[in-house]
């Protein structure tokens, strides 16, 4: 087995943690940062062909300066040309760079160059409409259908009461969704406030104040969807729509720990007469709808390395829905990856390497297999039979973030750090794991 480079450019060509491969499986798509943190200079979205090696423009700000506007963390649509990624604001300047708060899902269309249109929209004037938000979303990634689209947030009027009240208020971050429906109208500034596409809203509820040893959290992030058609729960019934996400709990000693919640969402959740508490006010923070239902699935403030530990990562489902896969630290204090039941219940481990996993871990499409990343080399794990294999070593050049699989679990593509001249790049790799 060998890995293939297939960039070369002397810039960035940054991975997002899922949703890289075109439907036809030909193509990846990737922005142009060199670095994690760096979307606020960054200014482009490009795919490469896996096989020709052609590189196309997709869209680019092109006025692109180091307060924003920024693009990033692109994501291809399952079943479609097109893709969504995270957009600064367009007024950006030094009084008012990008931000978590300043941002949006910005769609284009992958089969031309050409500009964007808003996914979500943006209000922040009275009067707040369901369906808008009030901030920036990030993290999106694709439902299996096409159909909806999950994201993680932050509040920009929850942010401005945070530095009014000396942080009694705070703005966190919560998770939420975007489904297909005619978001309400408003926007008459279209730098801070304008229409999207999609009917937004927040679907994990937070708290300033959590209370020890209870299940409220003040932060929900890096979320997945739930199977590819959603699980089926304990009375039998078929849960289509769910996300599952990291909370941030508070233990009987008030110590903050890390545990998985579950969102159900209904799938034809009205958007019509909502309560303006799913908007929110100048106040206050939104709140999900009240027929979406949150509930916590993992309880682990009693184990000696206690709630999920270990490098960044995005949480992933099983395709029929029933294991949620997540990093936690083992007895010995190696990473590792765990599951649980989407219903709850004890999490199992299924990776048992001796040193830590130092990545994203990414689950095949087909759910039978695990790559990671263990100490700078790409690792698969079978799960059926729980053995390991080692594809390849870092060879001395870092491998940044995880190994994505295509749809047909046929190949994986990974970042690593290429020297060129003084810098080094961020370039693509590609390698086909045996069958």
């Amino acid at each position: 087995m060998r890995e293939i480079q297939i960039t070369h450019g002397t810039y960035g060509h940054t991975l997002n943690a899922s949703q890289v491969f075109s439907p036809d499986g030909q193509w990846v798509i990737y922005d142009t940062r060199n670095e994690d943190s760096h979307i606020s200079r960054t200014s482009r979205i490009e795919k490469v062909n896996l096989h020709t090696g052609e590189v196309v423009l997709l869209y680019d700000t092109k006025s692109e300066n180091q307060f924003g506007p920024g693009v990033g963390a692109v994501a291809y649509h399952p079943m479609r040309e097109e893709a969504i990624f995270i957009h600064g604001l367009l007024n950006n300047s030094e009084d008012q760079p990008y931000s978590f708060t300043r941002r949006f899902g910005g769609l284009i269309n992958t089969d031309k160059s050409g500009g964007f249109i808003h996914a979500d929209g943006r209000n922040i004037n009275p009067p707040l409409l369901p369906g808008n938000l009030r901030g920036g979303t990030h993290a999106h990634t694709w439902s299996s259908d096409g159909l909806a689209i999950s994201f993680t947030y932050n509040d920009y009027i929850m942010e401005q009461r945070e530095k009014l009240t000396n942080g009694k208020v705070k703005d966190l971050r919560t998770t939420g969704m975007m489904i297909h429906a005619q978001p309400p109208s408003k926007g008459t500034d279209m730098d801070e406030e304008f229409t999207g596409t999609y009917f937004a809203f927040v679907t994990a509820a937070v708290t300033d104040d959590p209370s020890p040893g209870s299940d409220a959290i003040d932060r929900a992030f890096d979320e997945c969807w739930i199977g590819t058609n959603g699980y089926v729960k304990e009375n039998g019934a078929l849960q289509e729509r769910a996300i599952a996400f990291q909370g941030n709990v508070r233990d009987k000693n008030n110590n903050p720990i890390t545990e998985i919640f579950v969102s159900d969402i209904p799938k034809d959740l009205a958007t019509t007469n909502l309560p303006r508490s799913v908007a929110g006010t100048n106040e206050s923070r939104p709140h999900p709808p009240a027929s979406v239902v949150q509930r916590r699935i993992t309880f682990t403030a009693d184990r000696k390395f206690a709630g999920i530990q270990g490098p960044r990562c995005r949480l992933r489902s099983s395709p029929d829905g029933q294991y949620i896969y997540f990093h936690m630290k083992d007895n010995d204090g190696i990473v590792q990856v765990y599951r649980v039941s989407t219903k709850g219940g004890v999490p199992d481990q299924v990776t048992f390497f001796k040193q830590s996993i130092s990545a994203q871990y990414n689950l095949s499409a087909d759910g039978s297999k695990l790559s990671c990343i263990v100490d700078n080399a790409l690792w698969i794990v079978d799960l059926a039979n729980g053995t390991n294999e080692c594809l390849m070593t870092g060879n001395g050049l870092p491998i940044g973030g995880g190994a994505l699989w295509s749809q047909d679990g046929t190949l994986l593509v990974f970042n690593r750090y290429v020297p060129s001249g003084e810098n080094k790049y961020l370039q693509i790799f590609t390698i086909a794991p045996e069958n």
